[in-house]
């Protein structure tokens, strides 16, 4: 795949699906357990789908599963492949034991899985697999795997909160999966990052204002329970869960206070986004994609974009950028150290306590926890 150089749009477009048309459809993309218009993954992954195929006059069309389960995501695959799919787009970790299984029953179809790797594994603690076979991480030469550093965006996200002003912040995460553990993670190295730069000596990141909600749908207990924190002094909340961050915008506009979006720039949705940690779904998608209609599919790798791609940042167009003391100069600054790696962002607890260490601060156990789940010996 083409290395990705490139400003980052915003996507505006609904997603929907002509009522009649052909029957079969080249491009199909299976949705995860969000849905299509959430506004953040799966819907900034399908516009970049549709945008490809209309500007390239490619059929498309979307599957949604009947459930959150290995069975249902293969069936849903199986669908799309009987409706024609040549290439095959599946947003997200939860797919990675489907596209094992799917890339192998379909040797003809092309996939492109993002924010996973094709396994077998289905319960980590035990390493059981779901076919009762020896532990595989085959990627198979018809599966590109696509990853981002979702903690550079977040880093980014959180450091520029502090520069702000914001100091009382909160993270809420849709589900614990590695993708959202990154943006958090990184978010609070940001923020602790920001803080040692401006001597706030007694800036913490409080553990029990950091959550993964076990959902990405919107609901009224996320905008009760954002609601909450920010009746209780916190400034900001970075929302990284799909569609349960619509709850949250939704608690940020009730209160006057401010939220991060995620994934795309979520500043067209609410006037309380103050940024988003946003990562190159649709051009990735569309790289992709383009390299499989000119024949150059790399199938049987897995890469990773960061900063250093143009991947992953903040967006700096003037009508998102509603910072009032940090500035663009300021954001590409720190933007290009973490670019060029002066800064690694952590990613694990062992990195995040040395991160925060480093800083003059302590990295709770509660804190490490929430992040991480708690230590294993």
């Amino acid at each position: 795949m083409k290395k990705i150089l490139f400003a980052f749009v915003l996507l505006v477009s609904a997603a929907f699906l002509f009522a009649c048309g052909p029957r079969e459809y080249v491009i199909a993309m299976i949705t995860d357990s969000g849905d299509i218009d959430d506004r953040s993954f799966n819907q900034g992954t399908w516009e970049g789908i549709k945008e490809f195929a209309k500007d390239n006059n490619k059929t498309y069309k979307y599957y949604k599963p009947t459930a959150i389960t290995l069975d249902a995501y293969v069936a849903a695959i199986d669908l799309a492949v009987k409706g024609g799919a040549e290439i095959i787009v599946t947003p997200g970790f939860l797919f990675e034991n489907s596209v094992h299984k799917a890339q192998s029953l379909y040797p003809d179809v092309k996939f492109v899985l993002i924010d996973g790797s094709p396994h077998n594994v289905n319960d980590w603690d035990t390493m059981a697999t779901y076919d009762g076979e020896a532990v595989d991480f085959t990627i198979g030469d018809n599966t590109l795997s696509i990853f981002f550093q979702e903690e550079q965006s977040g880093f980014l996200a959180g450091y520029a909160s502090v520069k702000d002003g914001h100091d009382v912040l909160g993270f809420m995460g849709g589900m614990a999966v590695p993708a959202v553990v990154r943006f958090g993670a990184g978010y609070v190295a940001g923020a602790y990052y920001a803080a040692q730069e401006m001597s706030l000596t007694n800036f913490s990141f409080p553990a029990n204002r950091y959550e993964y909600l076990n959902t990405f749908a919107p609901d009224d207990a996320i905008v009760t329970k954002a609601t909450s924190w920010f009746n209780a002094g916190v400034d900001i909340i970075h929302a990284a869960a799909g569609g349960a961050g619509l709850s949250v915008m939704t608690a940020a506009e009730n209160t006057g206070k401010w939220m991060v979006g995620v994934d795309v720039d979520q500043s067209n949705l609410n006037s309380k986004v103050l940024t988003s940690a946003m990562k190159g779904l649709a051009v990735a998608v569309q790289e992709a994609l383009e390299d499989f209609f000119n024949d150059e599919f790399e199938g049987g790798i897995s890469i990773t974009l960061g900063a250093d791609d143009g991947a992953v940042g903040l967006p700096t167009a003037t009508g998102s950028w509603r910072f009032t003391t940090f500035t663009v100069t300021q954001y590409n600054s720190i933007l290009t150290l973490v670019s060029n790696g002066t800064i690694t962002v952590p990613t694990t607890r062992a990195q995040m306590e040395a991160f925060v260490t480093a800083r003059g601060f302590t990295a709770s156990t509660a804190l490490l926890d929430a992040i991480f789940g708690p230590a294993t010996t």
